[in-house]
């Protein structure tokens, strides 16, 4: 039997990059997977991709930083498929700069995304989840929010804010079959990593003692692996995968 036979899946921002190797990988383990997105056309062609492995995916255009949007769509995913098991809080941006020079707008959209849109999620989900009495909620962080970055004041804030809402929510929830994680990935090699100079890109690897960039799949890995009943006791925990770059 696959780890997540039967299992409903939503993955927010799954239409690309992680959350799309995250959704390929439930859909592989045999989750239904409902992809959160913005991007219609990417959603469209991503759903077409995952669903020539299994017809398991279907896409939904959502603005996590819109709680109606969200609720809505919950509430669609809820009266079809009567339960809802895995909520992925994958979706994020970067916009990076010095404190002096990052504008206000730039921290606020970050914020917005990041750490509220993960928060409108959570809660559109969690009625949902206390009702059948079990779920998980897993949370993307990053190294970012445990040790800070160079130029990155606002997705730090945003991901430091993800693992203490996550740690919340797992003391909240826990006694009641609801468990709640995150993943700090590392350095991944995905395209929000194509504006940054390749010289710069190289001085990171070579502060990684594993000496490279991780894949999707690796995170994509973990997420499945906290989703599952293997990890049935894991509640509270912040899973670095970052090829050893903290150490």
């Amino acid at each position: 039997m696959k780890r997540l036979e039967n299992k409903i899946a939503v993955i927010t921002g799954g239409a690309k990059g992680i959350g799309f190797a995250t959704c390929k990988k439930f859909v592989l383990e045999g989750s239904k997977v409902i992809i959160f997105d913005i991007d219609e056309k990417s959603i469209e062609e991503a759903v077409i991709e995952l669903n020539q492995i299994e017809n398991l995916a279907e896409g939904y255009k959502v603005d996590v930083t819109d709680k109606y949007s969200v609720e809505n769509a919950f509430k669609t995913i809820k009266e079809k498929y009567k339960n809802i098991d895995i909520l992925i809080n994958n979706a994020g941006i970067l916009k990076d700069n010095q404190l002096d020079k990052m504008s206000y707008e730039d921290f606020d959209k970050v914020i917005d995304i990041n750490l509220k849109g993960t928060f409108n999620c959570s809660k559109a989900v969690i009625p949902y989840m206390l009702e059948q009495n079990k779920g998980c909620i897993i949370n993307a962080t990053s190294i970012v929010g445990v040790y800070g970055n160079y130029g990155q004041t606002n997705y730090a804030a945003s991901k430091w804010g993800v693992i203490g809402m996550m740690k919340c929510w797992a003391k909240e929830y826990g006694k009641l079959n609801i468990r709640s994680n995150a993943v700090a990935p590392g350095f991944i090699d995905t395209p929000i990593l194509d504006p940054i100079p390749e010289k710069v890109i190289n001085n990171l690897i070579r502060g990684i003692p594993m000496r490279r960039l991780g894949k999707p799949e690796e995170i994509a890995n973990v997420y499945a692996f906290l989703a599952s009943d293997e990890a049935s006791y894991i509640n509270g925990a912040v899973i670095e995968v970052s090829g050893g770059k903290t150490l």
